[in-house]
Parts: C-alpha cells; structure tokens; sequence
C-alpha cells in the first residue's frame, strides 16, 4: 500500500513539472497535492513549521519569477503592457490550437498581435517583442523547474 500512496504523491509532482510546458495546469498546486497526500496517508508531524515557511516562501519566489520573466523579456525587447497580455493569453490558447508547438508560438504569437494590433508597432519591431515574449518564458520555465526541483527537494528532506 505505501507503494501505491508514494506512487500518487510522485504522479502530483511530475504533474507538477508538466505545468512548465502546458501552464493551464497549475503546477504549484499539485506540489502542494504530494504534501496534503503524504501528511494525510503518512505523517504531517515531520513537516514542521518552518517547513511550510520555506515552502511559501519558494512558491511565493516562484510566482515573482514566472510574472518577472515575461515583463523582463518583453519590456527588454521594447513591448507594451498589451504585448504582455499577448503574451499570457497566447500561452494559454496557444496549446490548445496548435498542440505541441502552440507551447512556443502561442506567446511569441499572442505579443507579436498585440504590438500589430493595439500599439500598431511595425512588423519587424513586433516580432522583436515576440522573441523577447518566448525567451521570457523559456528562462521563466526553467527557473521555475529549478524552484519546483528545490521544493521537491526540500520536502524529500523533511520527510525521510
């Protein structure tokens, strides 16, 4: 049985690290899903207060970075408030209309239309912006796989 519980707290994790690439699943919260499953069929005892403060502490961190990453990559390559909207709401759609790649091109897509459309931005200054979009939330992607790697971690320590 323990097999089994360890089984489903892994799967939330690695659902987890889905979230990076497909972000309509909310990745932080399945971490927290392993913890709930192991206090609950385990033990919440060895996961003591400060363990909840790092815990918040690095989700808190996490979200900082994910925000940070796409405002850094857009504002550096010249992008508007709008190009960051762009950017968000092609990440969204972009896995649902084109599977696999839409991951990629839905932000670098969804900034390139909002600079065209709402800012009237020249072609070339709005793919400029679309670059900066996909390299903000490539390095967004792996800076939050490096935090959710820590949290794993740190839980991993707490608890065996």
């Amino acid at each position: 049985m323990d097999i089994l519980l360890w089984c489903l707290i892994i799967a939330s994790f690695i659902i987890a690290f889905v979230g990076l690439i497909y972000p309509i699943i909310p990745a932080v919260l399945f971490i927290y899903v392993g913890f709930i499953l192991y206090g609950v069929f385990f033990d919440f005892g060895s996961m003591t207060i400060s363990f909840w403060i790092v815990e918040v502490l690095l989700t808190m961190l996490l979200f900082v970075v994910d925000y940070a990453s796409n405002l850094f990559g857009v504002k550096k390559y010249g992008g508007s408030k709008a190009a960051i909207w762009g950017s968000t709401i092609g990440l969204l759609v972009g896995p649902f209309v084109i599977p696999f790649a839409g991951i990629i091109l839905g932000p670098f897509i969804g900034a390139i239309l909002a600079e065209l459309v709402i800012h009237r931005k020249a072609f070339k200054e709005s793919v400029q912006v679309g670059v900066g979009s996909l390299l903000g939330f490539l390095g967004g992607a792996v800076m939050k796989g490096l935090l959710q790697t820590i949290m794993v971690v740190v839980f991993l320590v707490y608890v065996l």
